[in-house]
């Protein structure tokens, strides 16, 4: 049976750890090449961890890959997606927030054949939020709460000159739409694009993002409200050597490309 080859784009906390994880095998996967910023730092990891793959600009993606798994700051989606999907090839996006204001993207993978999947990542019950959205879901709403480090640097914070450094108690930095809030923090919450794309919009769910010196994880609640049930979901998610993304967020991406051939398949 033919593999899958796949690239990964950005070898950051999140790239690195999927590289190992496709290196060390995953049936009917094959890590065919890896794009960086940095390339003599990424030939660095490559060597200490005995990966042979080669080291190619994002345009030529297509040449070498059936499949890119994005893993770079989020101004940088297009130039990994574009020539992906116009190739008719797969791309797993996990900077979805950056999605909300490109649905072209998903015109152009509708065009010639590609295809976009979005993780779960951080955050849990996106297979309840979209089987809610089957029927008529009311009202969602997510609570984040990230220790100061994990959101220090976002823009919003910048823009509106909202220090979070020596905090002694929790401060809410955050409160609106899902929309707003990836605009705003777009390195720190696209988790809240995932469940926006899940449910019912990044116009209607609604987020308050919380800088807590109290907690070492980042943490995630959603209380969702539909016709068909009425639930809420929490996760306390470990950082990864990156602060702002937990380590679980490579290993969604790892058991999304599992996924991909096998036999069995739990979940939507």
């Amino acid at each position: 049976m033919a593999e899958t080859r796949v690239a990964i784009a950005g070898l950051g906390a999140i790239g690195r750890e999927v590289a190992r994880r496709l290196a060390s095998g995953i049936p009917r996967l094959a890590l065919a090449c890896v794009a960086a910023r940095d390339q003599a730092k990424a030939q660095g990891f490559l060597d200490r961890e005995g990966i042979g793959c080669p080291i190619v600009p994002l345009d030529v993606l297509p040449d070498h890959a059936d499949l890119a798994v994005e893993c770079a700051p989020a101004a940088l989606l297009e130039p990994i997606c574009r020539p992906m999907l116009r190739a008719g090839k797969q791309v797993v996006v996990l900077s979805c927030g950056a999605l909300l204001p490109r649905t072209d993207l998903a015109e152009l993978a509708k065009a010639h054949g590609g295809r976009i999947i979005v993780p779960t990542g951080a955050l849990l019950g996106l297979d309840a939020v979209a089987a809610a959205a089957e029927g008529t879901i009311h009202s969602v709403r997510m609570t984040t709460r990230k220790p100061p480090s994990g959101l220090a640097g976002a823009p919003y914070l910048v823009a509106n000159r909202i220090a979070v450094d020596g905090l002694n108690e929790a401060k809410r930095v955050f409160s609106g739409t899902a929309r707003e809030a990836a605009a705003g923090f777009p390195a720190n919450v696209n988790v809240v694009a995932a469940l926006a794309l899940a449910g019912i919009g990044p116009d209607r769910t609604m987020i308050d993002i919380w800088a807590d010196p109290a907690v070492t994880r980042n943490c995630h609640t959603i209380e969702v409200d539909a016709d068909s049930a009425r639930f809420t979901l929490s996760i306390e998610n470990v950082p990864s050597d990156n602060p702002k993304t937990g380590r679980i967020v490579a290993l969604s991406v790892v058991a999304t490309l599992r996924k991909l051939h096998a036999p069995l398949r739990v979940g939507t």
